[in-house]
């Protein structure tokens, strides 16, 4: 099978763009509506863009009324957003952040969840994740008709669970796959985790 692009609806190329690039990391990104009112949302679209600067990047749509999501208000407004990792238990929790609330009402509230001091860094994080990256807003740019907005963030501090962290022969920090059981997503409705980790030499 092969299908042209060009021939097909925006939801449609979705569909099928959501059903083929698998898996994909979700982040769990948590935002402050003011007053310390957290927001938390998923979002599937979402990547490591750059190391120099060190850049992660989330791709937000609009809410079905059309208006900004509470992610990016409150990113424009704050400057500052906590990505975490969300671990394979934690799917229905994580699918339950999706929904569309009013401006203001918390998902950790709705969820059971709770934070975490982050230290040195103004927003908190979950506690129950065990991989949080503090970050600060570098440029948003707006794309198509609609438009979908790609929000990039600066990593400033990067929280790590002691139980999921070793250290190498060279000193290196080596992060266990396996004890974060990151949580994946795939098309519709439905979610992986990671079979046990395997390594392969690269050449030199």
């Amino acid at each position: 099978m092969q299908l042209n692009f060009t021939d097909l609806s925006a939801n449609q190329r979705y569909h099928l763009m959501t059903q083929t690039i698998i898996p994909r990391p979700i982040a769990w990104v948590l935002t402050d509506s003011g007053d310390e009112n957290y927001n938390l949302a998923p979002f599937s679209y979402f990547t490591a863009v750059s190391s120099k600067p060190a850049l992660l990047m989330i791709s937000v749509g609009k809410k079905p009324n059309g208006d900004n999501k509470d992610t990016l208000t409150n990113v424009l407004k704050n400057k500052k957003m906590v990505i975490h990792i969300a671990a394979e238990h934690q799917a229905e929790i994580v699918t339950q952040t999706a929904a569309t609330l009013a401006h203001g009402e918390s998902e950790l509230a709705n969820a059971g969840l709770t934070t975490s001091a982050f230290d040195d860094f103004p927003l908190p994080r979950l506690t129950q994740c065990d991989i949080a990256y503090g970050c600060e807003l570098y440029e948003i740019k707006e794309l198509g008709d609609i438009p979908q907005t790609l929000i990039f963030v600066e990593i400033k501090q990067l929280y790590i669970n002691d139980t999921v962290v070793s250290q190498d022969a060279k000193e290196r920090l080596n992060i266990a796959a396996d004890k974060v059981k990151p949580l994946a997503r795939l098309g519709g409705g439905e979610y992986a985790s990671i079979t046990a980790p395997f390594s392969i030499q690269r050449p030199e």
